[in-house]
C-alpha cells in the first residue's frame, strides 16, 4: 500500500493570513479583538498575534454575524452571549455550509 502523507494543518495564523481569509483589513481584525472578549490570540514577545483555529472559527462568526447578516457590534455582542454554548456549532455549521454551497455550485457549473 502506498505511504499517503498527511496534509500539514497550521497550529498558528499571522493577523494578514487571518485578514486576508476572511477577506478584510488587518486594523478590522485587531478591532473585533476589543470589541469580543473572546478572541484572545496569544502573542509573542515581540508582540505579534498568532491566531489558532478556533480563534479564527470565532471570527469567522463575527464576521458572518457583523458582515453577512448586517448585525451592529452590540447587536451580534449580545446574540452570542445568549447563545454562548452553541457558538463553536454555529461556526462549524457556517463552515460547513459554505463548504457544501460550494461544491453545488462547482457542479452546477460543470453541467453542459
Amino acid at each position: 500500500m502506498p505511504y499517503k502523507e498527511k496534509p500539514i494543518i497550521k497550529k498558528y495564523f499571522t493577523i494578514g493570513e487571518v485578514a486576508k481569509e476572511l477577506g478584510v483589513a488587518t486594523s478590522l481584525v485587531r478591532f473585533w479583538e476589543t470589541q469580543f472578549d473572546f478572541i484572545r490570540p496569544k502573542k509573542n514577545a515581540k508582540g505579534n498575534r498568532k491566531y489558532t483555529q478556533d480563534d479564527l472559527k470565532k471570527l469567522k462568526l463575527v464576521y458572518h454575524l457583523v458582515k453577512e447578516k448586517g448585525y451592529t457590534l452590540q447587536g451580534a455582542q449580545e446574540h452570542i452571549k445568549q447563545s454562548k454554548d452553541s457558538i463553536d456549532d454555529k461556526a462549524e455549521m457556517i463552515e460547513s455550509l459554505k463548504s457544501i454551497r460550494a461544491f453545488l455550485e462547482e457542479m452546477k457549473n460543470s453541467l453542459p
